[in-house]
C-alpha cells in the first residue's frame, strides 16, 4: 500500500470511528442514523477505492489518444513508441501515473515524459537519458 493510500484509510477510519463513537452516546433514531451514516461513509470509500484505478486508466487512455495527433502533428516524419506508468503494479506507485512517455526511433536511449490536460495544453516535462543537452533531437 502507497504511503498516501494509508493516510487516507486512517483519516476515513478515524472519521468512520467517532461517528460511531458519537452514535453509542446518542438515543433511540439519533443512534441509528449515526450507525447509517457510518455505513455509508463506508460504502462511498470503498467504491471509490475500488473504482480509483479504473478511474485513472480512464483519464490515462484519454490523454494519450491526445497526444497521438499532437505528435503527428509536431514530428510527422518520425515514428515513436508511447507507454505509460503501470500504476498497479508493484514497485510503480511512487510514479506519476498522468506522465506519458514517448521514445522516438531516431533516439532510442531517450525518453521524454509528456503531461496532457487538454488538445491545446501539451507539456513535454521532463526527459531521462546519458546523453548531454546539446545531444537531445526532440527537446521541446
Amino acid at each position: 500500500m502507497h504511503p498516501t493510500e494509508i493516510i487516507e484509510l486512517m483519516i476515513v477510519g478515524g472519521i468512520i470511528v467517532s461517528i460511531l463513537i458519537i452514535a453509542l452516546f446518542l438515543k433511540g433514531r439519533w443512534r441509528k442514523t449515526g450507525w447509517f451514516l457510518a455505513l455509508v461513509i463506508f460504502i462511498a470509500y470503498c467504491i471509490f477505492f475500488l473504482a480509483r484505478p479504473f478511474w485513472i486508466d480512464a483519464q490515462i487512455d484519454k490523454k494519450v489518444q491526445l497526444l497521438r495527433p499532437y505528435l503527428e502533428e509536431h514530428y510527422p516524419d518520425e515514428e515513436w513508441t508511447i507507454s505509460t506508468v503501470p500504476h498497479r503494479e508493484d514497485g510503480f506507485k511512487h510514479r506519476n501515473p498522468y506522465y506519458i512517455g514517448v521514445v522516438f526511433k531516431s533516439e532510442p536511449d531517450v525518453t521524454y515524459d509528456y503531461w496532457v490536460e487538454s488538445k491545446d495544453n501539451i507539456y513535454q516535462i521532463s526527459f531521462l537519458t546519458n546523453k548531454r543537452l546539446e545531444e537531445l533531437e526532440h527537446l521541446e
